[in-house]
């Protein structure tokens, strides 16, 4: 039975350390998640409480998921764990069969399950919950008060200021599809059908079939031309049309002109200011990123803003903040997927991510061109 309640408290607390972590380390990930929930159920009115609700609920699973794991309070934690998962057991289960957003986000972005495959996990997981709500006369503290009151502090200031982190800077770890060293080109632009055109033609004398390409065709030999029948045309294809895997990164232009591959796929370094509502966006770190960009365009690399904000907006925002850069349009939610800060700056060089910095660790110019620009 002890072997069995080490086993269960120890799965399911991993599971919520995982869980919690993942989720803190991006915030603003967790923040959209519960604002997509707000909006599918018509209480857009609690869109300001997204971000403390994430942080808090992230702190408390993380911090339940370390009581687990060391045997803290076991009581307390049993029964804390088992309401959590009810509530949220009931909550997948109706998001499965509704299926109001695609993914339920209980991994954040580390790990993708469909709204099934969470209800299906969490019915796992409360199997191993009631085990250990019904053998509590088993359980004994593994600490003492100091002990209990150190691992429950301790683990919760961890993942607070973890979360802080991540809103103050960048998430210490990506799990964004726009993360340093992806050729992000890849994922946003669709692969062209590679091919090959053959002429067959048949010799009139030996009945022979000869396969020509627009190059190799002998047309300025008159007799050898003379002989030859036209039979079909033959493609040989060499790498096949592929969709983009992130089909709703599009740029457009002022004018409605679709740009992306223009954009994303440039051969060389180039500066992306991504900001997906300039209307949230803090305008100090556009207003410090005047003189970069400056610097960037006199080295003749190419700078651009990328926004989903309405041209009215742009144009206002564009000259209160007297930037002499383009701005171009996408999708907001594609948008927030590029860098977790707004502005946020990234830098691509042949279409590979090699760097993103938050607004707050905007670097001097200088410094970009020795470190990364030689």
């Amino acid at each position: 039975m002890r072997i069995l309640r080490i086993i269960s408290r120890t799965l399911v607390g991993l599971t919520f350390v995982f869980s919690g972590f993942v989720k803190a380390v991006d915030p603003l990930g967790s923040t959209y998640k519960f604002q997509e929930y707000f909006e599918v159920y018509g209480m857009e009115w609690f869109h300001n409480f997204a971000l403390p609700m994430a942080i808090i609920l992230c702190a408390v699973e993380f911090t339940l998921g370390v009581m687990l794991v060391f045997g803290v309070k076991p009581k307390l934690s049993a029964w804390l764990t088992l309401i959590m998962m009810s509530f949220f057991t009931v909550l997948t289960l109706l998001s499965a069969i509704n299926n109001p957003v695609s993914d339920c986000g209980c991994f954040g972005d580390a790990v993708k399950l469909t709204n099934w495959e969470t209800f299906y996990k969490n019915v796992v997981l409360m199997v191993f919950v009631l085990f250990l709500v019904l053998t509590l006369k088993k359980s004994k503290p593994a600490f003492g008060i100091r002990g209990t009151y150190y691992t429950i502090v301790m683990g919760a200031g961890f993942i607070v200021f973890i979360s802080v982190w991540g809103l103050r800077h960048l998430p210490v770890i990506d799990f964004l599809p726009w993360k340093k060293g992806v050729k992000i080109s890849e994922q946003v632009l669709a692969t062209p059908e590679v091919a090959d055109v053959f002429l067959v033609y048949k010799n009139k004398k030996t009945g022979a079939t000869v396969e020509y390409t627009s190059k190799t065709l002998p047309w300025q030999d008159s007799v050898l031309m003379s002989n030859l029948e036209f039979v079909e045309q033959k493609k040989k294809v060499i790498t096949p049309f592929k969709e983009a895997p992130i089909h709703d990164f599009i740029i457009s232009d002022s004018d409605g002109n679709i740009i992306t591959d223009q954009v994303i796929g440039y051969q060389g370094a180039q500066f992306l200011l991504v900001a997906y509502d300039l209307s949230k966006a803090d305008k100090g770190g556009f207003l410090k990123i005047n003189a970069f960009s400056a610097a960037a365009e006199k080295d003749s690399i190419p700078f651009v803003a990328l926004t989903g904000s309405i041209p009215e907006t742009v144009d206002d925002f564009r000259h209160d903040i007297q930037a002499m850069y383009p701005f171009y349009t996408v999708d907001e939610t594609a948008l927030k997927a590029v860098v977790r800060a707004s502005p946020g700056l990234v830098l691509l060089n042949n279409g590979v991510v090699i760097m993103k910095w938050h607004y707050n660790d905007f670097p001097e110019y200088s410094t970009v061109k020795e470190k990364y620009l030689k």
